[in-house]
């Protein structure tokens, strides 16, 4: 059983295009490895270790501190809290669930834009509050959790298609525009609780769901610079088939004999030159098992070539 289980993780985890179950696993993964050394915290060999760990996983409050571990804007919106299941749960949940509407509607990138930017501008809110809002002077607090990036996913899927229906129990079938309202008016109603800044990365998220989907209807893609990081990273790891490049010399005569039959192979060479860039680029977005067959054999033949 737990083989099978490892077997279907590993495929859910190198399967191309498959966006939603990979940011779950990592969430799943680092909540698991976070609970395990929490476990052992007390243990004086392994405090530290766990104490260095949980801090690359919390955002602090304080701009000073923060500076210190900027990877934290990030990092934070993969962790949650260790004190029960129901953060991990209800946060997966409803990533699930919204996140499978955004794949459908705009695909897996555009997932990752929108959970990206959620959980960043969740972040900033949080870190512009505890520096700026008279009051919130906790120097000790900090966050974690995936709540920021979710609700601007979920936020995005209702602005998206207001109108698409959930069957809810005990309650039927519920427009997913009001699921986005009743969480926007609980975080807005825990403004007034002792977790502030936690709900203010829920609105700071939410905002950003709705604007970056405003902006894409209107033909703006804000979040263009995280799939251009994405490509850059994964240039890295996906190995790309070397190119042979030749250069053959010809005589005067036969350029001149052959010119009219020189322009037509001049320009197959060209579109075939494209069509294996293209090839390339989706090596680079997708991994070279997404390619079909015949893109495999094009790329095999064109490496041939010289």
């Amino acid at each position: 059983m737990m083989d099978n289980l490892l077997h279907e993780f590993k495929d859910a985890w190198q399967r191309p295009n498959n966006a939603l179950p990979q940011i779950i696993i990592i969430n799943v993964v680092v909540f698991l490895v976070l609970v395990i050394l929490n476990l052992f915290g007390n243990i004086d060999a392994l405090s530290g270790i766990n104490s260095f760990v949980q801090r690359q996983f919390s955002i602090p409050s304080q701009f000073s501190e923060f500076i210190f571990r900027p990877w934290t804007i990030i990092t934070y919106a993969f962790s949650h809290s260790l004190n029960g299941i129901m953060h991990i749960l209800f946060n997966m949940l409803f990533l699930y669930w919204f996140g499978k509407l955004i794949v459908e509607y705009l695909g897996n990138q555009k997932l990752i834009n929108i959970y990206v930017l959620g959980a960043i501008t969740g972040a900033t809110l949080y870190l512009l509050a505890y520096n700026i809002v008279p009051g919130l002077t906790d120097h000790r607090a900090t966050m974690v959790g995936a709540s920021g990036a979710v609700y601007a996913v979920v936020l995005a899927a209702a602005t998206l298609i207001p109108n698409y229906t959930f069957f809810l129990l005990f309650f039927g079938p519920v427009k997913i525009k009001y699921i986005a309202l009743f969480v926007l008016a609980t975080s807005l109603i825990g403004l007034n609780g002792p977790n502030i800044g936690g709900n203010l990365a829920h609105l700071g998220g939410g905002f950003i769901g709705v604007f970056y989907i405003k902006q894409l209807q209107s033909g703006t893609d804000w979040a263009a610079w995280i799939d251009s990081i994405m490509r850059f990273f994964m240039s890295f790891f996906v190995r790309q088939p070397k190119m042979k490049v030749s250069s053959q010399k010809k005589t005067r005569a036969s350029s001149t004999s052959s010119y009219s039959g020189g322009n037509q192979s001049t320009a197959n060479n060209i579109a075939d030159q494209a069509e294996i860039d293209k090839i390339l680029d989706k090596i680079s977005q997708s991994g070279y098992e997404s390619l079909s067959k015949e893109e495999k054999q094009k790329l095999f033949n064109a490496s041939k070539k010289g």
